[in-house]
């Protein structure tokens, strides 16, 4: 299969994955209509359910083509909710009793991003 096939496949499910975020995040916020978040709790544990529920299936039941598990599982998941992916990836660190590893992750991640987007709001207030 040619690369730019691959891309192709990759490209339309991280449309519908960025779709299908958009509209049931929308569609949460709108049937709540408070200030938490919501309709993005919801697209970050119905992602991370669902992409251990399609990761557990793809290892142990489902054949899929590689290009195909790639476009599901980085196209449309990564897509939908890249917290899927840090939880997933997380819970392999677990899975191979890399704890210390794990629990980095989580932190650095969650620690290193607050501190990120809360330095990228002062430094754009700045200039």
């Amino acid at each position: 299969m040619a690369v730019a096939e691959k891309l192709i496949y990759l490209a339309l499910a991280g449309a519908l994955g960025t779709l299908a975020r958009y509209g049931l995040a929308g569609f949460v916020h709108r049937l709540n209509g408070v200030s938490f978040p919501w309709g993005t709790v919801t697209v970050n544990i119905l992602g991370c359910f669902v992409a251990g529920l399609v990761w557990g299936l793809l290892e142990n039941r489902w054949v899929l083509p590689p290009h195909l598990r790639t476009a599901v599982m980085v196209g449309f998941f990564g897509a939908f909710t890249t917290f899927s992916t840090f939880i997933l990836e997380t819970t392999e660190l677990m899975r191979s009793s890399e704890w210390l590893l794990a629990m980095g992750n989580l932190l650095l991640q969650n620690g290193a991003g607050l501190i990120a987007l809360i330095v990228g709001g002062f430094l754009a207030r700045i200039l």
